[in-house]
């Protein structure tokens, strides 16, 4: 189901929040989405993390999104890839897991050393939030339980399940839920109406989208064109 056509939240239209779906280390792609977003001051970009692992570049994709956080409003949340990382830093005992689940590309992308990753990279992961909540909607990367806030929900719900294992229903809030994490492998945008997934495997060869949640705009691009 990948048909968009949801009312207007607002009707100033040069106010956009444009969410992002998982970037997974394909530069090239963000960049070129990027260009085609065309950004201006008024915008709010939300990030809905795994900027990193699997993809061939995510020391430039996280360049890319520190540098855009110091000239836009740039909300960058946190997903488990992140996680991941933070802990093979951190503990080496966990490294060869995350190694095999992207991160060996990740740590290539480094020049293969974790001592080349710069504290500026780290500290942002820390710093990116676990959700985001506008007027009327939330933003967080793997999924939700629909009967409690996002401020009370397990880290395994919000990082880690994917919605082929739990598809939930609409929020207790009323609010639209955007999410990252499950793979549209066949690369088109995922639309319950109360929940859109905007994951489309960019790293496999599906594409990078980002989401106007105003006007249901929708770009994507491919890291390989």
């Amino acid at each position: 189901m990948t048909n968009i056509n949801h009312e207007l939240e607002q009707t100033d239209s040069t106010v956009r929040m444009i969410a992002v779906g998982d970037i997974h280390g394909c530069a090239h792609a963000l960049e070129r989405l990027l260009a085609a977003i065309e950004l201006t001051p008024q915008d709010t970009i939300v990030f809905l993390g795994d900027y990193m692992d699997r993809g061939p570049n995510s020391k430039r994709v996280l360049e890319i999104v520190i540098e855009l956080s110091e000239q836009f409003q740039v909300i960058p949340l946190l997903g488990n890839h992140e996680i991941m990382m933070l802990d093979a830093v951190k503990e080496s005992v966990t490294r060869d897991l995350w190694l095999q689940f992207g991160g060996q590309q990740t740590i290539e992308s480094y020049g293969g050393d974790f001592a080349n990753i710069p504290a500026e990279h780290l500290d942002f992961m820390r710093q990116c939030l676990p959700f985001y909540e506008s007027e009327d909607h939330l933003f967080v990367h793997a999924n939700y339980l629909p009967g409690s806030p996002l401020t009370d929900q397990e880290d395994q719900i919000r990082y880690w399940t994917h919605l082929s294992d739990f598809q939930p229903g609409p929020h207790k809030s009323g609010k639209r839920v955007i999410v990252g994490h499950t793979p549209q492998t066949h690369g088109s945008i995922l639309d319950f109406g109360h929940l859109v997934c905007i994951d489309t495997y960019c790293f496999g060869g599906g594409n990078l989208t980002a989401l106007d949640i105003f006007t249901n705009k929708i770009w994507q691009v491919k890291e390989n064109e």
